[in-house]
């Protein structure tokens, strides 16, 4: 049987949202998801694995990358470079798996202009304060840089109209479920179902009298 090519989405959210922890709870939920392994070039965090949570590599094999064509979408963001590997994605979408990307709004622009089918989510917080409170509950940064990644959220959140799906992380629970509903609802769609389909529809459509 033909397998329909594998369904992209990509999830942005600013820092602190609990974007991170949404996907890696839909990951757990959906067998047939797979999130692809960003490169960058920021150094490994404390418990951090290479090539589980990010593929960490230097400047010059990120630049070299980029003069190769090899990222689908790349950014700079806090002076550190992330970018999303073409030839793994297109693999995965090809064996008709669906493919999750965490990625900056940045990004998602770039995935938009090259994959026009890809289902786009924006994650917010449920208020400003909650959003600060995340950021100071990490413990990973000084006031200014809370400061400045305050700052950028505010920015980021201002590109809320570009993408296809809002969801609020307030209740996690909630958010999870609705994550889950977009995905659902993309596989229902008929590009995707008029293949898994294939027979079903010639059948009901064949003007063929039914047996008795």
């Amino acid at each position: 049987m033909t397998h329909p090519r594998g369904l992209l989405f990509v999830i942005s959210a600013p820092s602190g949202a609990g974007k991170t922890s949404l996907v890696a709870a839909l990951l757990r939920a959906d067998a047939n998801l797979r999130v692809s392994v960003s490169h960058t070039t920021r150094a490994r965090r404390p418990r951090e694995v290479d090539g589980e949570h990010y593929h960490f590599v230097d400047h010059l094999v990120f630049a070299s990358m980029v003069e190769r064509g090899d990222f689908l979408e790349h950014a700079e963001v806090f002076g550190k470079r992330y970018g999303t590997a073409r030839q793994s994605v297109e693999r995965e979408l090809g064996q008709g798996r669906d493919v999750i990307l965490e990625i900056d709004w940045q990004g998602a622009q770039q995935i938009r202009a090259r994959l026009a089918d890809t289902v786009s989510i924006f994650v917010l917080p449920p208020s400003r304060k909650v959003l600060l409170d995340r950021l100071r509950s990490r413990a990973q940064d000084g006031a200014e840089a809370i400061r400045e990644r305050t700052r950028k959220a505010v920015s980021e959140m201002a590109h809320y109209g570009e993408f296809d799906y809002l969801v609020v992380n307030d209740d996690f629970d909630a958010a999870l479920a609705d994550l889950r509903t977009v995905v659902g609802a993309a596989r229902l769609g008929q590009k995707s179902q008029r293949i898994r389909l294939d027979a079903l529809l010639r059948d009901l459509l064949s003007g063929q009298e039914p047996i008795e």
